[in-house]
């Protein structure tokens, strides 16, 4: 992993982020509008409610880390913050356009399932259906891995997703008992499919 990120500085890079594509004329943002982005009621999780001080602090670390970069001039008033994350000729990380909206996404709110992701993406990147979100988490785990997915809640139909930029997910004694009992699952099915494979391999060699 690349970068490790504090739940602060995830906020308000997934902050920059989501300016850079939904408001572009107002991007790069001002510290009042990055303060506002971060502590929206909407599309946040946690809700938040920080104050200049403390964004400006993790905007210093973030700067200070090459991650976010003041575009404003010299003689400006008013700073005018944007991202280095991601898709800058600053850094390695490389996203598609479909991979940058889940990866947004997962920064400001959380463990997201792929039919919640491609609702919530829509105002980044138009998802037709839930096999393109599954696709993009799909080479984002190969890929990083960036995401990974997490053991299917009790009652739930999907797993969430979740960013690892801020590090592994914790996962509860109950979650990971399911997680075992899912690949165990999974290996058996797969046990069962290679020989069927093989009956059907030495079917055709008899003949």
């Amino acid at each position: 992993m690349e970068q490790k990120l504090s739940l602060l500085e995830a906020r308000v890079i997934g902050c920059l982020m989501e300016k850079e594509v939904s408001t572009p004329d107002q991007y790069p943002l001002s510290l009042n509008a990055l303060v506002n982005a971060c502590n929206q009621k909407s599309n946040r999780e946690p809700v938040l409610s920080l104050v200049e001080r403390e964004v400006q602090s993790v905007l210093d670390l973030l700067i200070a880390r090459h991650l976010v970069s003041n575009v404003a001039g010299f003689n400006a008033r008013v700073a005018r913050y944007q991202h280095r994350f991601c898709n800058t000729e600053f850094g390695d990380l490389r996203f598609s356009s479909a991979e940058f909206a889940v990866i947004c996404e997962l920064l400001l709110r959380g463990a997201q399932t792929p039919g919640e992701l491609r609702a919530r993406c829509a105002r980044l990147h138009n998802f037709s259906d839930v096999t393109q979100v599954e696709n993009a988490l799909q080479a984002l785990v190969e890929k990083g891995p960036y995401v990974v997915k997490l053991p299917r809640e009790p009652g739930k139909r999907e797993s969430r997703y979740a960013q690892l930029f801020t590090g592994e997910p914790e996962i509860s004694p109950h979650q990971e008992e399911d997680r075992l009992v899912q690949l165990e699952a999974e290996n058996q099915a797969l046990r069962e499919e290679n020989q069927q494979l093989k009956e059907r391999l030495a079917h055709y060699e008899s003949i």
